[in-house]
């Protein structure tokens, strides 16, 4: 067990957290804008209570609970470990206050250094794989971070910005470099996680699917691509909607992307308003818009497997020794610049693929509570890949499975196009 790594990387991955925090008042903390969503109050207890209750408990002897009441505050769907608090009425804990949690942290911290610095080897042993659970599960939180909190500062009449804009930052750069069809062979191939390092339940067992020869945008869709889709009707067309997707845009009066005010030509952002800039990746759609556009644009979406065989084939892996991205990085995805390969495989926009969220042939669960981390979800949920400019860097790797319902766009998704080969 190399202790001093598990302690740097716990340090690094707790300090990110407070980091995102750090620019937010506590009443931005407190604040919950839908059901969906989280106070940011909440993720940072949230974590430090998935510590708490599943590796200093059961294997730190002696640990004492830092409040007995934040096992039915914090806990957020795990039915083995008891009664919880409403998911819609988090925004209504006013009480602890932010500066409780903060110490609630610090406590969780000091005993997780303990363990790790001087506990039993045995006791270390057995909690490893949990701390590294609990430490991916953080990073998917520091994610919901800052879509929550766009999600809530849009709603503000001042519009305020959670980063104040760079001056340095050009304006549009105008428009995105040409898109280029990639082209894969098909035939067998195996999916999912097989090697040395972490990976979620879900990513596994590696194995063999079938591929029809398939084609691969090199890129993601544009704003500007989708501002034509929009000025070509695509909000008022049914024939290019899936029929939930019509009652969608019906029911909601869905007529641009999320936080887009194609009137003024701005969106919201983390930054605050900022012109919508035709060459960054069109982001925050439902699955059903982007099937939509794909419709409009002759294409469709890639299934996860093509999406993760096409990685496979350009060997356009991220690496988990990816550098630390500044803050500023991960609040907006940057305009597609030029190159070689798949653009923005990661580090952009999440990408819907027209997968179902299912287990793969052999999926069994973890066993104990943390078999409920992603199991019981495998329903009624759409597979999105890749990874979007939230994700902490090294998070993400060609395995990964993020998944949301159809409607969901508040998180940073948009899509990639396919087509058929021939």
């Amino acid at each position: 067990m190399d202790r001093p790594r598990l302690l740097r990387r716990l340090q690094a991955v707790r300090a990110h957290s407070l980091a995102l925090a750090q620019p937010l008042s506590a009443e931005d903390c407190a604040l919950q804008s839908m059901p969906d969503a989280s106070p940011v109050k909440w993720h940072l207890a949230h974590t430090s209570w998935f510590f708490e209750t599943l590796v200093l408990g059961p294997h730190s002897p002696g640990y004492r609970v830092f409040d007995a009441h934040f096992a039915y505050l914090f806990n957020s769907y795990y039915e083995a470990l008891g009664p919880r608090h409403p998911r819609p009425q988090r925004g209504m804990l006013s009480r602890p206050a932010l500066a409780e949690v903060l110490a609630y942290r610090r406590h969780v911290d000091a005993a997780l250094h303990e363990l790790i610095e001087a506990g039993d080897e045995g006791a270390l042993a057995g909690a490893a794989a949990l701390i590294e659970l609990g430490l991916q599960h953080e990073q998917q939180h520091q994610e919901l971070i800052l879509t929550d909190l766009k999600h809530l500062l849009s709603l503000n009449p001042l519009q305020p910005a959670y980063l104040a804009p760079d001056p340095a930052t050009p304006a549009a750069v105008g428009t995105a470099p040409p898109l280029r069809w990639l082209d894969f062979e098909g035939g067998l191939t195996e999916i999912g996680h097989g090697g040395e390092g972490f990976a979620f339940d879900n990513e596994t067992p590696r194995h063999r699917v079938w591929l029809q020869p398939w084609r691969l945008a090199n890129r993601p869709v544009s704003c500007g691509e989708y501002w034509a889709f929009m000025d070509d009707g695509g909000y008022r067309r049914p024939e290019l909607w899936l029929s939930d997707g019509w009652a969608w845009v019906q029911s909601q009066g869905a007529t641009a992307p999320l936080y887009w005010q194609p009137e003024s030509g701005t969106q919201f952002t983390l930054f605050g308003p900022r012109p919508i800039d035709p060459a960054e990746p069109v982001c925050h759609l439902s699955l059903y818009e982007a099937a939509a556009y794909a419709q409009w644009a002759g294409a469709r979406l890639p299934t996860e497997a093509e999406w993760e065989a096409a990685l496979q084939a350009l060997q356009a892996q991220p690496t988990a020794a990816a550098p630390a991205k500044s803050l500023r990085e991960h609040v907006h995805p940057a305009p597609i610049v030029d190159g070689p390969g798949l653009l923005q495989a990661d580090a952009a926009v999440w990408q819907w693929t027209r997968s179902a969220y299912e287990p793969y042939p052999g999926f069994k669960p973890l066993a104990g509570a943390v078999g409920e981390y992603n199991g019981k979800f495998m329903v009624n949920q759409s597979v999105l890949r890749g990874g979007s400019c939230a994700s902490p860097a090294g998070h993400v790797r060609p395995s990964y499975r993020n998944f949301f319902p159809a409607p969901a766009r508040w998180q940073f998704t948009g899509l990639r196009l396919a087509r058929d080969a021939g």
